[in-house]
């Protein structure tokens, strides 16, 4: 009985210490092999890769609003621009065309002008006529004043081209050079702007 017992003593013995490793290694924390961590390469960043692109910025509400206020403000002064030059030729064509039309119509009457001009140089015996063509004659320049046609003066003036229009040539030494000694028809000017030419005659 004794030689059993004691061949039984070391069985449970190794027994115990074979469950003991077992406990123990149970309980520790596996780890991973230090050789798969050591194979895999580490990645470098590829030379191509192109960093990612920024987000872009919300555009700012105020910027965006005072850019088109100002687009706005061109756009006003432009149109201004285009209405005064408007104005500014629509007035100047009515004018001109209002200028054209009152010198086309005063042309008219000029040669009733003419005509009651040379009576009066004529002369008449009877008093009485000759007073009613020269009361026709001054009505007649009173209306072309009112329009702003006046004659142009003439003889004893020295000639203008701008005014004048020298059909005849004469020398005289009572009179200076380029002086205008006669004038066969009167001419008239409607401001500025000659509507027919006096046609004179000019000295030396």
């Amino acid at each position: 009985m004794e030689a059993e017992t004691k061949k039984t003593e070391p069985v449970e013995a190794e027994e115990n210490a074979a469950a003991a490793e077992q406990e123990a290694a149970a309980q520790q924390p596996q780890q991973e092999p230090a050789k798969d961590a050591a194979k895999e390469p580490e990645q470098e960043p590829a030379k191509d890769a192109k960093p990612e692109a920024a987000a872009p910025a919300e555009p700012d509400p105020l910027e965006a609003a005072q850019k088109a206020l100002a687009d706005k403000e061109k756009e006003y002064l432009y149109l201004r621009a285009e209405y005064d030059n408007f104005r500014r030729r629509s007035a100047k064509e009515k004018s001109d065309a209002y200028s054209s039309a009152k010198a086309d119509a005063a042309l008219k009457f000029l040669p009733v002008y003419d005509n009651l001009e040379r009576a009066l140089t004529q002369g008449c015996q009877d008093e009485a006529f000759l007073k009613g063509i020269e009361m026709t004659m001054n009505q007649l320049k009173q209306v072309l004043e009112s329009l702003d046609i006046k004659p142009i003066d003439a003889v004893g003036q020295t000639f203008d081209p701008k005014y004048h229009n020298a059909v005849m040539h004469i020398e005289d030494e009572k009179l200076g050079e380029n002086v205008v000694s006669q004038c066969f028809q009167t001419g008239f000017v409607m401001g500025d702007k000659v509507i027919r030419f006096a046609m004179v005659q000019v000295a030396n």
